[in-house]
This record gives structure tokens, sequence and C-alpha cells, in this order.
């Protein structure tokens, strides 16, 4: 097999637009783990939102990664085996500058989301995810530093002109303990400094005893670029952002079972 380690993005990569997983991409994942390949999911999203869609795939144990390579964990026990966060001094920092700014905010804390609004785009929010948002009436940055919490990731929410330059400010005034990025085109995320996808290849390479080399990685957002040039083999859907397709394999979109076909030629079917 060209890559018996194969880390797939979800939303955008994997998942359709209306939130469904093709059977042409179920199948092919069912293939290829039955070919002796290793297959994990690699997302922004919350632990409590990826678990239950692992079992559509087939995925009942092995490993997962979540908020963007800061939690991997067990996916039938949920026992978490790297688990980084924002200490609290640094997430009220950011967080208390997107206040400033007048941003729609979420804070994820021990696998909770907390917002500081209560609107129509935490609610779509809510349903592409499956999780439920806790509202919170005072400043978030109040409730960090009460709380004295590790904070796992930090989201902004805001129109898609608006993204490079608030990622470009994060990482201007945060950048010693802050690695920003993008996960749609309404989302700029903070996460701790040394935190990204590509810390995952890192992680599940060693773990499994595969090397990067041997390791492929698709998916489609900005914040799948560190996980894309990490890895040997560079996969990007057609739907992908431009800096992805400029370094990568260009397989069909998201819509087309782009998954499907990437998985293909990591078995060598199609060299």
């Amino acid at each position: 097999m060209k890559y018996p380690l194969f880390l797939s993005d979800f939303d955008g990569t994997l998942v359709r637009k209306d939130g469904t997983i093709s059977q042409k991409n179920i199948a092919a994942i069912e293939k290829y783990r039955a070919a002796g390949g290793i297959f994990a999911v690699v997302t922004g999203r919350m632990l409590s939102s990826i678990r239950p869609r692992l079992r559509e795939l087939g995925l009942e144990k092995g490993l997962v990664v979540a908020y963007q390579g800061g939690v991997v964990a067990d996916i039938e026990t949920g026992e978490l085996l790297k688990n980084d966060g924002f200490s609290p001094s640094q997430a009220e920092k950011i967080v208390s500058f997107l206040e400033r700014e007048d941003r729609h905010v979420h804070v994820y804390m021990d696998d909770l989301l907390y917002s500081n609004r209560d609107d129509e785009s935490l609610r779509m929010y809510e349903k592409i995810c499956g999780v439920k948002g806790i509202p919170v009436k005072e400043p978030l940055s109040a409730l960090i530093a009460r709380e004295q919490k590790p904070v796992n990731k930090i989201l902004v929410m805001l129109p898609p002109e608006e993204k490079a330059a608030i990622i470009a400010r994060m990482q201007r005034e945060f950048g010693d303990f802050c690695y920003a990025t993008a996960s749609a085109d309404v989302l700029a995320e903070a996460l701790p400094a040394g935190v990204s996808k590509a810390s995952a290849v890192d992680f599940l390479a060693a773990r499994y005893g595969v090397s990067r080399e041997e390791t492929a990685a698709i998916g489609d957002q900005l914040n799948d670029l560190p996980m894309i040039e990490r890895a040997g083999g560079k996969f990007a859907v057609a739907n992908a952002e431009a800096e992805l397709r400029k370094i990568a394999t260009v397989v069909p979109s998201s819509e087309e079972d782009g998954v499907a076909a990437a998985l293909e030629i990591a078995m060598g079917e199609h060299l």
C-alpha cells in the first residue's frame, strides 16, 4: 500500500454541503481499512460533535483528532490521549481583544461550547455540528477568568471579507502563544501555538508506527494546510482553497466523492 495511514478533514472534505456522507466515500473507507490501511478523521470540531458522526464511517474503534489537533481521543471510550489548550490568562487576552472588536465569539472548555451571542448564527452552527451552545450573558473573558480552566479553542463568526484581517491581527498581537487560522468561509479560529493539524500528523504517525512519508492527508480549508504540508501524500478536494490546491494532488470535490478518489491513490490503484 502506498500510504498505510490516511488522515481526512471532515467538513467540506468528507462531508457534502447537505451534511451527509456519500455511500461511495463510506465504501472506499471500508475497502481501504480492509486492505490494512488506517483511516483517521482530523477535524476542528468538538470531540462531542465528531464522535457520533464516525459511526457513519464504520469507525467504532481507533483514534480521532478534534480541535484542530489539540485533542486526540479514543473513539470508543472518549479517553483523551492528548489535550492541549490555552492557559486561562492567554485565552482571556485573546477573547478580550475580540470582545472589544464586538465579535461573535465561541470559547471551548471541557468540551463545552460557550457563546457570547444567542442568535441565528449560533443556531446554524449548532445544527451543522450537532451540539448545543451555552449562551453567556457576562463577558466570556470574565467567564474564563472565573473558571480558570484550559481553553481548547477560540472561534470567531464573521463575514468572509473580514476573516483575513482578523486572523492577521490575532497572529500579530498574540503570535507568541497563538496560531490563528480559518476553518470555513465565516469562521476564524485561535489555537495554542504548536497546535495545528500538522501536530496530528506527527502524533498519529508516531502512534501507529508509520513514517510521515507514508502518511496521506486531504482537506479543503486553510486549517488543513499544515496537515497537508506535513504529510507525504498530499491531497486537496476540488473545492479547496487555492493554497491547498497549489501543493496537492487535486481530486474531485466533496460533492463528487473526492475522498474515495484519494483513497484509491493511497492504495496504489491509480499511480
